[in-house]
């Protein structure tokens, strides 16, 4: 996962308050008279529950229980805290529960069902997209042709609205969308509004997508990377990497009529990619031919990278999104990194891992973060996005530290492989048209720091600009980041800028971030807790916001899925499962009304406690059960068997 998928926590400043804030170390100070226990928290929910069914389907056992969950979830922490951080369901005994296993890293064993089981008939793509050809399988096709029997089996309707029928005036899912009420006629012809198509309302085109030929063309491994192969050469005849000269491009890689100079530009002439075949259709360009298309960018001019000041949402291994990067920009992100991708999946022309680079066009300043252990398959990989997708940046992640990637020699492992590292950045700054950024940790080791001595190299080998993140990859993201030492390599760094992340969960965070030197701030699980943190550091103050807002947020995410992900079951219930990823992170935060002290800490747990209304009370619940409720008020009933388990284990509070 990326690194900055969850910062670490703060150190509980607030150890000597009196009141709620003594309690227990690590314990967000609340208001006495909301504080409640972890019995009366449930009844509470319970209750209002059966009061307030509003489209919300029983989920459990009859007990109220929540789903079974694998043993290795059972082990028990302090205060009642599954491995995850979440609440223990069922009330079992707390002997000795110091001497318990203290668990990290992700959930592998949960379960997992794709949301393909949940549409067992499934009606062939040429009966829904009416402009499509008669379906090519014929007889051997294994979708269904009878609309009138698909009908029979699908499921009932999750709502009356459908968001892509309002908001563009046709929904291209027809009859399989979970809300086609909204959009079929009498005959279950789908309907068109003529005032949004006619103003041209159509949904914004995929940028950075795949294409079917080069998909092909990747999987048969019939793509050529001419200059990564000649930096690769350099390397291995120990010549530092220098600019392609054009005699050097080897014959037949260019096609007929394209200029003689190598190109790898976003709008490069039509060469099929460097293919040893011609392409099945030529890559399509707009506008008049530049010296930029035909002639190679020199190191000194090429596109410069000037994001001093702004805030950066950081790459967010399955929470950061699109639908959620857009709520994020709403909220005044300045700059956005699209989620790790593997660049040999990349290679391979994987459509999951492509997916990861998907840009939009509310995205202005946008970059995708690359992560891979070997130079021939980095700067591959790079030479690949530089003629095919449109970002503003690539960014190397030097700072994952999950098993594995590191045991591949990959994320924080680079750290130590220098000549490696070295070669990577060097052979990925040739072939890019766009600066080249880099994602590291202080080091491996607790207490051995690294980041120091590399960033003057780093500086040298040609990187735009570097992120460090407090922490070594031993301490994961427990314990306090160190912003002494990210003051520290600020001047190793100069005149080179760097950007410090961790532990920045309000605009006092941000303040003392700033005062450290760093060139703008990256802000990481803190985004996640609150996407409105952005707001708060750009007007400088806390944002109370009601429960009614946080709604209207994860309603906007919903719709932003749909959009993205389809209204059919497949996309329906994708857009429920990253919600609910979602929501394991927002059931931390803390409303600024409920704080005795200001403001909230990120390693701070939330006791029980009950909010000003019933739904700031649900939000507050870290049972799975309970997320599955909030998301069944905006996405309909749950299929049967559903089944739910957090894919991060978050132990920052211990």
């Amino acid at each position: 996962m990326a690194e900055g998928t969850a910062e670490a926590p703060l150190e509980n400043g607030g150890g000597g308050d009196s009141g709620a804030g003594a309690l227990e170390r690590g314990v967000a100070p609340i208001k006495p008279q909301y504080l409640t226990t972890k019995e009366q928290f449930h009844q509470f929910l319970e209750a209002k529950g059966q009061e307030k069914p509003c489209r919300e389907t029983e989920v459990g056992d009859s007990a109220g229980n929540d789903l079974a969950e694998p043993e290795a979830k059972r082990i028990r922490l302090e205060d009642g805290q599954t491995e995850d951080g979440q609440t223990e369901e069922a009330a079992e005994p707390r002997e000795q529960p110091q001497t318990q296993k203290r668990a990290r890293g992700q959930n592998k064993g949960r379960p997992h069902v794709k949301p393909t089981h949940y549409d067992k008939n499934r009606l062939c793509p040429s009966l829904i997209q009416e402009s499509a050809a008669k379906c090519f399988f014929g007889d051997r096709c294994r979708f269904l042709h009878d609309v009138g029997r698909y009908l029979e089996t699908k499921p009932a309707d999750l709502g009356p609205r459908c968001v892509l029928f309002e908001t563009f005036g046709r929904c291209p899912y027809g009859v399989t969308c979970r809300f086609a009420g909204a959009h079929l006629g009498p005959e279950g012809q789908n309907l068109v509004q003529e005032e949004l198509a006619a103003r041209g309302a159509q949904p914004p085109p995929v940028r950075n997508g795949l294409d079917k030929a080069l998909q092909q063309q990747l999987r048969k491994r019939e793509v050529r990377f001419e200059r990564a192969e000649l930096a690769l050469r350099q390397f291995s005849q120990g010549q530092p990497p220098g600019p392609t000269p054009a005699a050097a491009v080897p014959e037949g890689t260019v096609a007929k009529g394209a200029p003689r100079q190598d190109n790898c530009g976003a709008q490069q002439v039509p060469t099929g990619l460097g293919t040893s075949t011609p392409p099945s259709s030529p890559v399509r360009t707009c506008g008049p031919l530049t010296d930029e298309d035909v002639v190679r960018l020199r190191p000194c001019e090429k596109k410069r990278l000037d994001i001093r000041g702004k805030l950066y949402l950081a790459p967010l291994t399955t929470c950061g999104n699109l639908p959620f990067r857009r709520i994020c920009k709403r909220f005044g992100a300045d700059v956005t990194c699209g989620e790790m991708a593997v660049c040999t999946n990349l290679l391979q022309g994987q459509m999951s891992e492509w997916a990861l680079l998907k840009r939009h066009q509310c995205e202005d300043i946008f970059g995708v973060q690359l992560e891979g252990a070997f130079p021939d398959t980095m700067t591959k990989c790079a030479e690949l996005l530089s003629r095919t997708v449109e970002v503003d940046f690539v960014d190397i992640n030097v700072g994952c530290p999950i098993d594995l990637v590191y045991k591949k020699g990959g994320g924080c492992a680079l750290m130590n492989r220098s000549t490696k590292f070295q070669q990577i950045v060097r052979g990925m700054n040739q072939v890019l048209d766009v600066p080249l950024t880099v994602k590291i940790r202080t080091g491996v080791q607790e207490r051995v720091n690294l980041a120091h001595r590399l960033l003057p190299e780093l500086r040298d080998w040609g990187v735009a600009l570097v992120t460090l993140h407090g922490r070594s990859r031993e301490q994961r993201y427990t314990k306090l980041a160190d912003w002494q030492y990210i003051e520290a390599c600020v001047k190793a760094a100069s005149p080179m800028p760097l950007f410090g992340n961790g532990d920045i969960l309000s605009f006092e965070d941000a303040n003392h971030a700033m005062q450290t030197g760093v060139a703008g701030i990256m802000i990481a699980r803190g985004a996640l807790l609150k996407p409105w943190l952005f707001t708060e550091i750009k007007e400088q103050r806390h944002w109370d916001i009601s429960s009614s807002e946080r709604l209207d947020i994860l309603r906007d995410f919903t719709s932003y899925g749909l959009e993205h992900w389809g209204s059919d079951t497949q996309g329906v219930e994708k857009t429920r499962r990253f919600l609910l990823e979602w929501l394991s992170f927002l059931c931390r935060y803390v409303p600024v009304g409920l704080l005795e002290r200001l403001p909230q800490r990120i390693n701070e747990r939330p006791p029980y406690y009950l909010g000003r209304d019933y739904l700031e009370t649900l939000m507050a619940s870290q049972k799975a059960a309970d997320w599955i409720r909030i998301s069944e008020m905006l996405l309909g009933p749950v299929p049967p068997n559903f089944v739910f388990l957090p894919k991060h284990k978050a132990n920052a509070y211990k």
